[in-house]
């Protein structure tokens, strides 16, 4: 079914919309997947808030030009699914576990911060800790040391009272 030029106007605008916000985007080739197969992974990128979707080359050639990603252009090639999202680490570790189990999804190339990076270096970002991981360990590594300054201060009436406690049995 083609598109009139009103809805592929519309397609490069919103395109062009999730790359403007993007952080790192992904291209895949998912030649001989299943229709299941694709509705499970779509379901998957849309609970991290990545956007995910089918797309015809041509018009995100014209959506990525004058973008950090149009490294990309020449990569566009073939049946493709494109994952764009603001946390690079949540869309290359999505795609990656979902390849590891399906071998007709190949990651083929991705970018990230102006850079195009091979399908071995997405697999490098995905075995990173994502960005509320990491968040969740910079904020325990905040409180520990006033974790351990209150820790520090109740003991001090705790052993008092615990050495009245043996005053008081001894009598």
């Amino acid at each position: 079914m083609s598109l009139n030029l009103e809805e592929k106007k519309a397609i490069v605008a919103e395109v062009g919309a999730q790359v403007a916000k993007a952080e790192a985007m992904i291209i895949a080739e998912y030649r001989g997947l299943e229709v299941g197969q694709m509705t499970q992974l779509r379901a998957r990128t849309r609970q991290s808030g990545i956007y995910f979707r089918v797309l015809k080359n041509s018009l995100v050639r014209r959506a990525v030009t004058d973008t950090p990603f149009a490294g990309l252009t020449k990569h566009m090639v073939g049946p493709l699914v494109y994952s764009i999202g603001s946390d690079p680490v949540a869309a290359a570790k999505i795609l990656h576990e979902f390849a590891k189990t399906n071998e007709k999804l190949v990651i083929k190339v991705g970018a990230m911060g102006g850079k195009v990076m091979s399908s071995e270096d997405v697999a490098t970002l995905a075995a990173l800790p994502s960005r509320d991981e990491l968040l969740s360990k910079l904020l325990g590594t905040m409180q520990a040391p006033i974790t351990k300054f209150v820790q520090t201060l109740n003991e001090v009436p705790t052993r008092f009272v615990r050495g009245l406690a043996i005053v008081r049995d001894k009598k």
